[in-house]
């Protein structure tokens, strides 16, 4: 029995329907904000070639040796004709950005706006700075316009972009780019597990250990990714 003041069944019913549209609505409103980011996006990449991506932590400091490795593997990149692509933050990301510039190549950056750690690096070249409040749209742009992935020691973004790529290619819902892991002592643990519990119960096959390489020299990374494409038209990836 329905109690004087309690809204009824068919009130409760209205007010759902009511906070349905209104969510619906604001869903609609989403899909637009999240097609302008495509929008800037595709013109600003668009206008950008010869890209590799560049992944690392963002907070790894100046000085350090992977820091280092993030400016010696990017100016390798560009003495072979390259550029360079990264997520526009701190850490490996700027030292790859610094890198570039230092080279005299093409310093690109996508950025993503964070509560914590992620503010834009000052070796971005003017013009080629893009930032995103969506990780799934950044994602785009790196696998998008990149024609390799050069994957520093990082965290959990790091890792997400990492098997990202590695799925993509496995796949086939991309073209075949060069993926390099860079800091052999970091990734041994993980390049291990792969193949002591990933391959050997049948989780993937042996040829997916292809997919990626392992490096701690800067230029047979960027070699590797020039050598590939002596074989191979670049081209954008979809």
């Amino acid at each position: 029995m329905q109690k004087n003041g309690d809204p009824s069944h068919y009130d409760r019913q209205q007010d759902f329907q009511l906070k349905a549209l209104l969510n619906a609505q604001q869903d609609v409103w989403r899909v637009f904000q999240i097609m302008a980011e495509f929008v800037d996006g595709f013109t600003m990449m668009a206008r950008q070639k010869n890209l590799v991506s560049v992944f690392g932590s963002a907070r790894t400091t100046p000085g350090t040796k992977y820091y280092d490795l993030g400016i010696e593997v990017a100016k390798e990149l560009v003495k072979r004709g390259m550029n360079v692509l990264t997520g526009g933050g701190p850490g490996v990301m700027e030292a790859a950005n610094k890198g570039a510039q230092l080279q005299g190549g093409a310093s690109v950056g996508v950025n993503i706006e964070l509560p914590l750690e992620q503010s834009s690096n000052p070796f971005i070249d003017r013009g080629r700075l893009a930032t995103f409040r969506h990780f799934f749209v950044r994602k785009v742009m790196f696998v998008k316009y990149a024609h390799g992935f050069i994957v520093l020691p990082g965290g959990f973004g790091t890792l997400d972009e990492l098997f990202e790529a590695l799925t993509l290619v496995q796949t086939r819902k991309t073209k075949p780019f060069p993926i390099i892991l860079m800091g052999k002592d970091y990734w041994e643990g993980l390049v291990g597990w792969i193949k002591t519990r990933m391959l050997a119960e049948g989780m993937i096959s042996a040829g997916d250990l292809d997919l990626f390489f392992v490096t701690d020299d800067p230029a047979e990374a960027a070699l590797l990714i020039s050598e590939f494409y002596r074989k191979h038209e670049r081209m954008i990836n979809f």
